[in-house]
């Protein structure tokens, strides 16, 4: 079935029912050649501006003001001095909000996955193996060649943004929220959503 992109619609609402909605859905990025990365996403966390662990807690800034809307655009930023993230932005213009992709199951175009996380798969690899490439926000970007001067603020409900999600009428399992994890902040708050079960939610 075509991958059609999810409309604004599905993002201009508050990041905890985004965060759980996007479960199951597609990422998909388009190379030049027209070639598909797809990955299935199976854990997200979300982020309120109330929040003290949100880069927007701080007020509006040149670094966090994608995150201020609208919705249905990509929040890249870079951590650690070596990796990126990538959120989805959230809510009604002017009130940030936003959904970080935290796992994915690959789907379609592994190699390429591979190949950008400079990984060398079998030809038939383990879900182990398979596990090494999306599973963990960096991981995930890196196999998506996603980075922030590409794609930060780029429109994620536009196929021509070569970055989007879709909806190919998959089932999910059930849900579970945890503690968040990989932060010093507000690490009580159990706004983790993940897919039970999933062997591709990050640890």
């Amino acid at each position: 079935m075509p991958l059609i992109p999810l409309p604004r619609s599905f993002y201009a609402r508050e990041p905890h029912a985004v965060a759980r909605a996007l479960l199951g859905k597609l990422m998909v990025r388009v190379d030049g050649r027209g070639r598909l990365r797809v990955g299935r996403i199976v854990e997200t966390e979300a982020y309120h501006q109330s929040d003290p662990a949100s880069h927007s807690y701080i007020g509006q800034t040149p670094r966090n003001q994608i995150m201020f809307g609208p919705a249905g655009y990509a929040y890249v930023y870079f951590t650690y001095g070596m990796h990126y993230c990538m959120n989805v932005v959230c809510q009604q213009e002017g009130e940030a909000g936003a959904v970080l992709l935290r796992a994915m199951e690959p789907v379609e175009g592994i190699a390429a996955m591979a190949k950008a996380r400079g990984i060398e798969l079998p030809l038939q690899p383990t879900t182990k193996q398979l596990r090494s490439l999306t599973s963990g926000p960096a991981r995930l970007a890196e196999a998506f060649s996603i980075i922030r001067t590409r794609d930060n603020g780029i429109d994620i409900t536009r196929k021509t943004s070569g970055l989007y999600f879709a909806d190919d009428g998959a089932s999910v399992s059930k849900i579970i929220t945890t503690t968040r994890i990989g932060i010093t902040k507000a690490v009580e708050k159990k706004w983790r959503y993940l897919i039970e079960g999933n062997p591709f939610v990050s640890k």
